[in-house]
C-alpha cells in the first residue's frame, strides 16, 4: 500500500508541538556540534535524494488526492525532477560554495590578508505553498542544508495529504535536531512566521508576504519573499506567432496556470490579435485534446480557488471583456469531480477588471493590445515588478531594449517558466513580487552568513598608526592621502 493511502487525511496538529522549543531544540543542537563539514552536508542532501527517489509515485499520488485531479507527469516533471535536480546540483557544487573567497587587502593594511568565509546562520524556517508542494519544500531544503543549517518546514494546509506525506518521509530520514515538519493551518502559520528563526523563507502570495514580513520583523529576522504578481508575456512585432503561441500556452496551462511565474497577462500588436487568438486555440488543441477526463490536464486546487477564478470571468464580462473559452472537445464540466475549468481567453481586458488587478493563478490569459513597443513598455513599467517577464523577439536590438528597459525577477526569451528550472541562476523576485533569491549557490548565500576574516601577518607596520603620532606618521599620512 502506498504511504499516501496510509496517512491521516487531517494534517492540523498546531497542539502536538510546541514551536519554540522545536526551534531551541535545534539551536542548541546547532550550537553544540559547530558548522558541518562537507561530508555532513553531503549526506544529509542524499537524504533528501532517496527520499525523492523511494516516494516518488508516493507523491504523485498525494498531490493528485489534494488536486482532485493533478496530471502525474507534472508532478513527476516540476515537483519531483526538479527537487531531484536541485539536491544534485547543491551536491556537487557545495564544496566549492564552502571555500573561502580572497578578497584584496587595503594598501594601508598590507601585508595582512583578508577573506571571506561563509558560515550557516543556524536553524532556518521555510513556509512552503501548495501549489508545487514538493519542489518549493525541497528547493529551499537543499539550499539550507547545503549551507549547513537546521530546517523547520511548514507546508501547506491547502495539500493536507501532500504535506503529511512530506513529515513522514522527511521526519523518518531526520531527526528532529536537523529537520522537523510543522502541519497546521493559518493559526499555526502566523506562530510559525513569529518565530526567531535565523533566516525565514516564505514562497506565496504578496499580501500574506506583508505580514510574514511583519512578524519577522519584530525578532529582526532577515526574510526571503519568492512572492508573484502579474507576469506579462511580451509578444514583439517581429516575434514567431506560432512560436509564442505554442509556448504561452504550454506555461499558461502547467498545473492549470497555478504557477507563481505563468504568463499572467499577454501583450500583442493590434494587428496580430485575431490570429494570436487563433493560433492559441490551436496550440491548446494539440496539447489537450480533451480537458475534462484527459489525465494531462490538472485541476483547480480546490472549490474556493474555483470559485474566485469563475468570479474573475464573470467580472471581466460583466465589464465588458470578450470571452474565448479553448474547450476543443466542446465538454460539460457542471457535473466534474473535480474543479477543472477550461483555458480561457480574457480579450479586450481592462485595468478596472479583477482579472488584471489581482494574480490570477489559473487558466485564464487576459489579452491586451499594443501599438509601438513603447506603449507596451510603458504598460509593464506602470505595473508593480513582476516575478518574470517574458518576451518573444528574435530581434537582438529588441531583446536588449526590453531588458534594459524594465525591471523584473527574471526574464526569459522565446521561452516561458524555463529559467526557473536553471539550477545555476538565482531565482527570486524584485519589489512586490519579492526580495532576496535562492537556487544554487544563490540558496547557499542566502541561508549563510558572509563573515569576514582580516588577520595580520607577523611582520606589519601597524605599529606606525599608533600614538604617539610624529614623523613617521607624518611620512604615512603623506603617502596614502594622494
Amino acid at each position: 500500500m502506498a504511504i499516501a493511502a496510509r496517512i491521516a487525511r487531517d494534517p492540523g496538529d498546531p497542539a502536538s508541538a510546541d514551536l519554540q522549543s522545536l526551534l531551541d531544540r535545534q539551536r542548541r543542537a546547532f550550537l553544540a556540534d559547530g558548522v558541518p563539514d562537507l561530508a555532513t552536508r553531503r549526506a544529509r542532501l542524499a537524504r533528501l535524494k532517496a527520499i525523492l527517489l523511494a516516494h516518488r509515485e508516493d507523491f504523485v499520488a498525494a498531490a493528485a488526492a489534494d488536486f482532485g485531479h493533478r496530471s502525474r507527469h507534472e508532478t513527476l516533471l516540476v515537483d519531483i525532477l526538479t527537487s531531484l535536480e536541485a539536491v544534485k546540483y547543491a551536491s556537487r557544487e557545495v564544496r566549492g560554495w564552502m571555500r573561502p573567497q580572497r578578497r584584496r587587502t587595503s594598501l594601508n593594511s598590507l601585508p595582512a590578508r583578508v577573506r571571506v568565509e561563509f558560515q550557516p546562520v543556524g536553524v532556518v524556517g521555510v513556509i512552503a505553498p501548495w501549489n508545487y508542494p514538493v519542489f518549493l519544500a525541497f528547493g529551499p531544503l537543499a539550499a539550507a542544508l547545503a549551507a549547513g543549517n537546521r530546517v523547520m518546514l511548514k507546508p501547506s494546509e491547502f495539500t493536507p495529504r501532500t504535506s503529511a506525506l512530506l513529515k513522514s518521509v522527511l521526519e523518518a530520514a531526520f531527526p528532529p535536531e536537523e529537520l522537523v515538519v510543522v502541519l497546521g493551518g493559518a493559526e499555526t502559520g502566523v506562530a510559525f512566521s513569529g518565530l526567531a528563526f535565523d533566516h525565514l523563507l516564505f514562497t506565496g502570495a504578496t499580501a500574506v508576504g506583508r505580514q510574514v514580513m511583519r512578524a519577522a520583523a519584530e525578532n529582526l529576522v532577515p526574510v526571503t519573499l519568492e512572492l508573484g504578481g502579474k507576469s506579462p508575456v511580451l509578444v514583439a512585432p517581429d516575434a514567431s506567432l506560432e512560436q509564442a503561441a505554442a509556448g504561452i500556452a504550454v506555461g499558461k496551462l502547467m498545473n492549470a496556470g497555478q504557477t507563481c511565474v505563468a504568463p499572467d497577462y499577454a501583450l500583442v500588436p493590434i494587428a496580430a490579435r485575431d490570429r494570436f487568438v487563433d493560433l492559441v486555440r490551436a496550440a491548446v488543441g494539440r496539447l489537450y485534446p480533451t480537458l475534462r477526463d484527459n489525465p494531462d490536464y490538472s485541476s483547480i486546487i480546490n472549490r474556493r480557488h474555483y470559485e474566485r477564478l469563475r468570479g474573475l470571468l464573470d467580472d471581466a464580462a460583466a465589464k465588458g471583456a470578450t470571452l474565448v473559452e479553448l474547450n476543443p472537445a466542446g465538454e460539460q464540466f457542471a457535473q466534474q469531480a473535480s474543479h477543472k475549468i477550461p483555458p480561457t481567453l480574457i480579450l479586450d481586458a481592462t485595468d478596472d477588471m479583477a482579472v488584471m488587478q489581482e494574480e490570477i493563478f489559473g487558466p485564464l490569459l487576459p489579452v491586451r493590445t499594443y501599438g509601438a513597443l513603447d506603449e507596451a513598455l510603458a504598460y509593464i513599467n506602470g505595473k508593480p515588478r513582476p516575478l518574470a517577464l517574458y518576451l518573444y523577439s528574435a530581434d537582438k536590438a529588441i531583446q536588449r531594449r526590453v531588458l534594459d528597459g524594465t525591471i523584473s525577477g527574471g526574464v526569459a526569451i522565446n521561452e516561458t517558466m524555463l529559467q526557473v528550472a536553471q539550477d545555476d541562476l538565482p531565482f527570486g523576485g524584485v519589489g512586490a513580487s519579492g526580495m532576496g533569491a535562492y537556487h544554487g549557490r544563490e540558496g547557499f548565500e542566502s541561508f549563510s552568513h558572509k563573515r569576514a576574516v582580516f588577520q595580520q601577518a607577523r611582520l606589519n607596520f601597524g605599529f606606525l598608526a599608533r600614538p604617539p603620532y610624529g614623523r613617521a606618521m607624518e611620512w604615512l599620512l603623506r603617502l596614502l592621502l594622494r
